[in-house]
């Protein structure tokens, strides 16, 4: 860890301001350089939860939700007085959350080793919790294609042990399912993966990228093609390995892939790395991120999902829609 890393990683613990620009968003490329704001600073919003995960802003509320898993809880922070409320306890062990097309609440939920849908009036459906007769190992992480179909990754995470959810044998192979709601259909998407985690769209989505975390190996974040009119991938090749252990990742109008990092303290946080594959900078944090979106009014605002906490930082960028 080199000095300029560890005396940012002292503000955490102190009151005093930050000196612009901050030195934990870290610029490697020009690209990134118009993305990083000279007068933005990464803040801890909330902090105190165990293990927080699958973020997903609602502008119609200014809220943002996310899952805090080993509590068995989901909180909403809100961003017109940063107040933390429960949103829902138990969660099941929710892990990954979005929202579909119509603006619900699709949720992974580790126990229960379902993908689920809350309707408007608070009622939760289940959308898919069986493939060909045998449980799913646990739904992880949800994406939502301009289509209405759901795609989600589904690797086992919450039933390995109790931390996450409940020790269960594994019945399927660790896959991603694209479930169409038009047809109440679940089909295999990736199925060569050792142990799929997080994915996102392309903003035009003709790439869908997916990470691959086993636990035996390294870990990598590969691009598939998609095709057939956005029923299938195929073609699949490592976009980035190394540089931190990816976990969920976002894309933003641009095309740039934001991951989640964990690694240390010069790899804890979020990575950004260009369409061609190139790292073009990162937001270095105190903890290991698992999991980001973007949101605020005008959707240039980063949550950052971070082990204890949850961070947030104003970029000159987008989130895309897809996802």
């Amino acid at each position: 860890m080199d000095d300029a890393v560890s005396n940012a990683a002292l503000r955490w613990n102190t009151a005093e301001p930050i000196r612009y620009p901050d030195p934990n968003v870290v610029v490697l490329d020009d690209r990134f350089a118009r993305i990083a704001l000279p007068m933005a600073a990464v803040h801890r919003i909330a902090t105190g939860f165990a293990f927080t995960e699958g973020p997903v802003w609602f502008g119609d509320g200014r809220y943002l939700l996310f899952s805090d898993i080993p509590n068995d809880q989901m909180l909403r922070w809100d961003e017109t007085t940063g107040g933390i409320s429960v949103f829902r306890n138990p969660s099941h062990y929710a892990n990954g959350n979005t929202r579909d097309r119509q603006g619900r609440l699709i949720t992974c939920e580790h126990d229960t080793q379902r993908l689920t849908r809350t309707e408007y009036d608070g009622t939760v459906v289940v959308l898919a919790d069986m493939f060909e007769g045998r449980k799913l190992t646990g739904p992880n992480d949800v994406v939502v294609k301009s289509d209405g179909t759901i795609w989600f990754s589904d690797n086992g995470a919450g039933t390995r042990g109790n931390y996450l959810g409940h020790t269960a044998p594994q019945e399927l192979p660790f896959r991603v399912y694209r479930f169409d709601p038009a047809t109440n259909s679940l089909s295999i998407a990736v199925e060569t993966m050792a142990r799929p985690n997080g994915l996102a769209f392309s903003p035009d989505e003709t790439r869908l990228y997916v990470v691959d975390t086993p636990g035996d190996r390294p870990k990598s974040t590969w691009v598939y093609d998609v095709v057939d009119r956005g029923t299938r991938v195929t073609d699949g090749r490592v976009f980035f390995e190394g540089a931190g252990w990816a976990d969920g990742i976002r894309c933003d109008t641009g095309g740039n892939v934001w991951a989640g990092l964990s690694g240390g303290p010069d790899q804890d946080g979020v990575g950004i790395w260009a369409p061609d594959g190139t790292l073009i900078g990162r937001v270095l944090l105190p903890e290991r991120c698992a999991n980001l979106c973007f949101g605020g009014r005008k959707r240039n605002r980063l949550f950052m999902a971070a082990s204890q906490s949850v961070y947030a930082l104003y970029v000159e960028a987008q989130g895309a829609t897809t996802g």
